[in-house]
């Protein structure tokens, strides 16, 4: 019987998940996909596999609040936990960060790295340009591609842990997210078409009259303005109709979350064997 790999994933613009899909693809073991933004919400999370992989973006220097509540929450039945930070400008100290939550937990990630990726936090930096975009996903397949040897050579290294400004910065981040929400609008554009609820990775979402209302819940990772056919969201400088971000080889069935609740099942596949779950009719 084959290994089980484990990646769970937490993605907003794609990024992250093409990321998750390419080592777990190249694992050559049976694996499952775990949307960590489902996963969050249960009440017990037990992941048990032969090694577990977290892959997140980086927040302001830190973790998103629904990766930090994960990782807090969640019992690691497994000899060995890699994680992969996405990042656009710098991961800062993210990584130290969830070094810090399983240390706390009497556990610790076996390899800790860094993939970079197209920074998709456009609202701030506006949309990046064409150039920009292709050499940043040349960088993120050559990092993946490291990363997936790393996990299956089982490679093992540290990081330090005391990043203090790095804490201060995902601190007030982490406070603005409580009025970040208040700030996104919705201009006429909007035909009602729910892709917004569907990709949002919290449920932070909900439709009245045929329009998204944001809640408390938002971490701010913009799925919904990128993501919006539209363009009728915005949010800061980004202004209706301007150009959005997600990754071109992610499309909106795998970001979303309703699919990944009904769906679980279906990622997990035998590369051995060359079956996968919707093959048998799974």
């Amino acid at each position: 019987m084959s290994d089980l790999i484990t990646v769970c994933y937490f993605s907003g613009t794609g990024n992250t998940l093409w990321s998750a899909k390419k080592i777990a693809e190249s694992s050559g073991c049976e694996y499952e996909l775990i949307n960590i933004g489902v996963e969050a919400e249960k009440d017990e999370i037990v992941i048990e596999a032969d090694a577990v992989v977290l892959l997140f973006p980086s927040y302001a220097y830190g973790l998103p609040l629904i990766v930090r509540k994960f990782a807090q929450k969640a019992i690691f039945k497994t000899q060995y936990i890699a994680a992969f930070v996405t990042y656009g400008t710098s991961p800062g100290g993210t990584l130290a960060e969830l070094a810090r939550i399983l240390r706390r937990k009497g556990e610790r990630a076996s390899y800790l790295g860094r993939i970079p990726a197209v920074e998709n936090y456009i609202a701030i930096f506006g949309a990046p340009k064409p150039k920009t975009t292709e050499r940043r996903l040349k960088m993120q397949r050559e990092a993946t591609e490291k990363a997936a040897r790393c996990l299956a050579e089982r490679q093992t290294n540290s990081v330090i842990t005391f990043r203090p400004f790095s804490i201060l910065i995902s601190l007030l981040f982490s406070i603005a997210l409580k009025v970040f929400y208040k700030c996104y609008k919705v201009s006429a554009d909007c035909d009602g078409c729910e892709i917004c609820q569907k990709v949002c990775p919290v449920s932070a979402i909900t439709m009245k009259e045929g329009r998204p209302v944001f809640n408390e819940k938002c971490e701010h990772c913009q799925a919904c303005l990128n993501w919006c056919p539209k363009k009728a969201i915005q949010f800061a400088r980004l202004k209706p109709g301007s150009p959005r971000y997600h990754h071109p080889e992610i499309d909106i069935s795998e970001i979303s979350r309703v699919e990944a609740c009904l769906n679980r099942d279906a990622h997990k596949i035998n590369k051995l064997s060359g079956v996968t779950a919707s093959e048998t009719g799974e």
